[in-house]
């Protein structure tokens, strides 16, 4: 199942969305829960530039939402934090968690995404 999360920017479609898979949304509070990390944190969700193919994603907890950032809610549990730039660079993405022969951890499945490489950066749109 996954959770569709609208970035609210007038004139995209669905396909626009950002994504997020139960499984990435169990990993979050479970990460949350085992870290000591308060509920009324939010998930840091960002792009900065850097990794082999120009552009990276980062993941992290905040206790508050910054001036320039839009506040996507994954049901009442989990609130993300995206700042402005880098919520047009994850539209379309959607945000799942791995934990198979290739490893663990959370993965960014970008549509957009003209190139990608191992370390699990993407770039394009």
């Amino acid at each position: 199942m996954v959770e569709t999360i609208s970035t609210g920017i007038v004139g995209t479609t669905m396909d626009d969305d950002i994504k997020v898979t139960q499984k990435a949304i169990s990993e979050i509070k479970k990460i949350r829960e085992q870290n000591g990390i308060p509920a009324n944190y939010g998930l840091r969700v960002g792009v900065k530039g850097g990794g082999c193919s120009g552009l990276s994603y980062t993941l992290g907890f905040d206790a508050e939402a910054r001036d320039n950032d839009k506040i996507l809610s994954l049901g009442e549990e989990v609130r993300m934090y995206v700042d402005k730039k880098s919520l047009f660079y994850l539209m379309g993405v959607e945000l799942d968690f791995t934990d198979g022969l290739n490893g663990r951890g959370f993965t960014f499945n970008n549509p957009n995404a003209t190139k990608t490489c191992g370390c699990g950066s993407s770039f394009g749109v």
